[in-house]
C-alpha cells in the first residue's frame, strides 16, 4: 500500500516534473545519477525504466529484489510483483514476475532462504484490478476489503495463504531474525500492526491506538519496530478518520513515525514534523530511521529521505531530488541502499528503482 504515495502526490505535480535540474539542489553530478548534496550516496545505479515501481526489498542473500511495478509494457493492468538480479538489471527485458497477474498486489518480502516470497493481493475476490477512488479535494487512497497475504515461489506459485481473515491485511515485511511477520489489518475495526510467525500462526495485536499504523519494519537484530501512524486528536479529524474507513480509505497525508519493541510494548513517537513522514527503515548500525518525508514541502512535494536519531534528534537530510524519493532500503550487509525515485526519468511521472553505496 505506501506506493500509493507516489502516484497520489505525484498527480499535482506538472510543471516540476519537466523542470530541468537548474537550481542550487537540482545539479546533479556530472557522472552519476546523484546530487552533488548526496554525500550518503555512491556509484547510484538505475535499476528500471518506465512506470511506477516501488517498494522493492533485499533478498536475504543480499543479490535480488522484490518490487511492485504497474508498467503497462510488461504486461500488467495494476501493481504486480516482481523479482531481479541487482547486478543485472536490463534496461527494456520483463523481470520475473511472482505474483498471480491477477487482481492488485502489494508489500511484498522474501522471506528466508530466498525460494518464497510473501505479499498481498486482492485475486481471490476479484481477477480484475479493484478500481482507484475517484480524486477530490482531499488525497485518500484505498484500503481494499480483498486483500490477504500469501506465499508464493519464485515461479509464481502460491504455496500458501497467510490471512483468511474479512478486510485488509497488507503490508507485510519480515524479521532478518527470519522468525516472524509484522502487517497491517482492519480486522479490530481500526488499522493496526500485528505479528505472526511465518506459517500464519499465533497472530497477536501490537498496537490499538485510534488511528493509521502501517508500514513497519524491524530492527537489523529484530529486537524493535518502526512504523508510519496517524493519530487524529480532535472531534472533527476522528470522525473523519472513521468516516473515511467506513468507506475503505484513509488519508494519508498526516503522519508521523513511532518505534516500539518488536512486540509493541514501549512505543514512542519519534518525529514531530507534521505532513506526511513514511517509508521508514533502520540504518544498518539500528541507531537511526532513513525515512521519507515531504514535512519542507508547501505543495505537497518534494519528497526527501531524511534521517533521524531513535530519540528524534539530529534530523538530516539525505537526498535532494526535485520530486520523489521514497522506499529507501538497506541491503543485509548494510552496504547499498535500494529507494525509489523520479529522477532521470525524462520529465514524465514514471518511478524507477535506484541503488547506490551507502556511505556513513
Amino acid at each position: 500500500m505506501m506506493k500509493n504515495f507516489t502516484i497520489l502526490f505525484l498527480g499535482l505535480i506538472t510543471l516540476s516534473c519537466q523542470q530541468s535540474a537548474s537550481t542550487q539542489n537540482e545539479t546533479p553530478v556530472s557522472d552519476t545519477l546523484r546530487y552533488v548534496q548526496e554525500t550518503h550516496l555512491k556509484n547510484v545505479r538505475q535499476l528500471t525504466w518506465g512506470g511506477n515501481n516501488a517498494e522493492a526489498y533485499w533478498s536475504f542473500d543480499g543479490s535480488s529484489l522484490v518490487f511492485q511495478s504497474d508498467y503497462t509494457e510488461w504486461g500488467v493492468a495494476c501493481d504486480q510483483i516482481f523479482t531481479l538480479n541487482v547486478s543485472e538489471p536490463k534496461k527494456g527485458e520483463k523481470p520475473n514476475m511472482v505474483s498471480t497477474g491477477l487482481g492488485r498486489t502489494t508489500c511484498a518480502y522474501f522471506l528466508p532462504g530466498d525460494s518464497l516470497i510473501v505479499y498481498g493481493s486482492t485475486h481471490l475476490v476479484d481477477s480484475l484490478c479493484p478500481p482507484t477512488p475517484p480524486r477530490t479535494e482531499k488525497y485518500v487512497w484505498p484500503i481494499y476489503e480483498g486483500y490477504d497475504i500469501f506465499v508464493a515461489d519464485l515461479n509464481g506459485n502460491i504455496v500458501n495463504q497467510l490471512t483468511t481473515e474479512d478486510g485488509y491485511d497488507a503490508e507485510a515485511t519480515v524479521s532478518p531474525n527470519g522468525d516472524r511477520i509484522i502487517f497491517t489489518s482492519t480486522r479490530s475495526g481500526d488499522l493496526e500492526l500485528y505479528i505472526m510467525d511465518l506459517d500464519g500462526s499465533d497472530v497477536v495485536q501490537i498496537t490499538d491506538d485510534l488511528g493509521y499504523d502501517g508500514g513497519a519494519f524491524f530492527s537489523p537484530d529484530g529486537s524493535k519496530i518502526v512504523w508510519r501512524a496517524s493519530r487524529p486528536q480532535t472531534e472533527e479529524e476522528i470522525a473523519e478518520y472513521k468516516g473515511l474507513l467506513a468507506q475503505g480509505l484513509v488519508q494519508p497525508t498526516k503522519m508521523e513515525l513511532y518505534i516500539a519493541n518488536a512486540d509493541g510494548s514501549d512505543a514512542k513517537k519519534i518525529t514531530e514534523l507534521g505532513n506526511a513522514n513514511w517509508a521508514p527503515f533502520f540504518t544498518p548500525d539500528g541507531d537511526k530511521i532513513l525515512f521519507s518525508s515531504n514535512h519542507a514541502s508547501q505543495r505537497g512535494f518534494p519528497f526527501n529521505l531524511f534521517m533521524i536519531n531513535l530519540d528524534g534528534t539530529g534530523l538530516e537530510q539525505v537526498t535532494f531530488d526535485d520530486t520523489f524519493d521514497s522506499f529507501p532500503m538497506f541491503s543485509p550487509d548494510g552496504k547499498y541502499l535500494v529507494w525509489a525515485s523520479n529522477r532521470n526519468n525524462g520529465g514524465n511521472r514514471d518511478t524507477n528503482l535506484f541503488v547506490a553505496e551507502w556511505v556513513n
